[in-house]
């Protein structure tokens, strides 16, 4: 491993923007046990992860509805507005983009992202005209902590693992970054990032 990493590579929900699907079945169902209960039963983050993963919201949605049909409505509403369970950006992280691309600092993206809700959500977020490059889970059909998207970051990003530094919020994901031979950080708040970048002297 390179002692100091000369790129940064950012996950993008809950580093970059908030994400989690409460904040858009919230406004959709107004009894917190009825809320709580979809969504660790139907509309869930595992079930949510197969679109992360490749799998069409054609394929997704329709089987889902089969399975609940009660709830058909609101599981159109998690493929039609899911733009709305990423509704503000995490504090404090754009301004740390901001300030690595004042210095020249290459910029990625490494994310677990439906391919249809990225190419929906990447238009209205113009932090990423900042970044060289995005790798993109639900269009490689891989996903972390895969090794594998791993591996394609690298290609596509041109650097060796040991010029990478890498921020996630899941400890599997950063797990699996320090297994590829990059640096890698938990995120646990934009303090906490900014310290380490500054100590790996990639922000003054």
């Amino acid at each position: 491993m390179a002692d100091n990493p000369q790129a940064v590579v950012f996950d993008i929900g809950r580093v970059l923007y908030d994400w989690n699907l409460r904040y858009l079945f919230e406004k959709l169902i107004a009894d917190r046990q009825e809320l709580d209960w979809f969504l660790a039963n139907v509309v869930t983050e595992q079930w949510h992860f197969q679109s992360d993963s490749g799998r069409p919201l054609a394929e997704l949605v329709p089987e889902l509805k089969a399975q609940f049909p009660q709830h058909a409505a609101l599981i159109d509403a998690y493929r039609d507005r899911f733009e709305e369970t990423l509704p503000h950006a995490v504090p404090g992280t754009h301004a740390i983009v901001r300030q690595l691309a004042e210095r020249n600092v290459p910029l990625y993206g490494l994310t677990n992202f439906g391919a249809e809700f990225w190419a929906r959500s990447r238009r209205g977020w113009p932090i990423f005209d900042l970044f060289a490059d995005v790798v993109v889970s639900g269009e490689e059909r891989v996903a972390k902590p895969d090794p594998a998207i791993f591996a394609i970051a690298e290609k596509r990003f041109g650097h060796a693992p040991g010029e990478l530094f890498f921020t996630d919020d899941n400890p599997a994901n950063v797990t699996a970054a320090l297994g590829r031979g990059w640096h890698a950080r938990l995120f646990r708040g934009a303090s906490d990032l900014e310290a380490e970048l500054r100590r790996l002297g990639l922000l003054g």
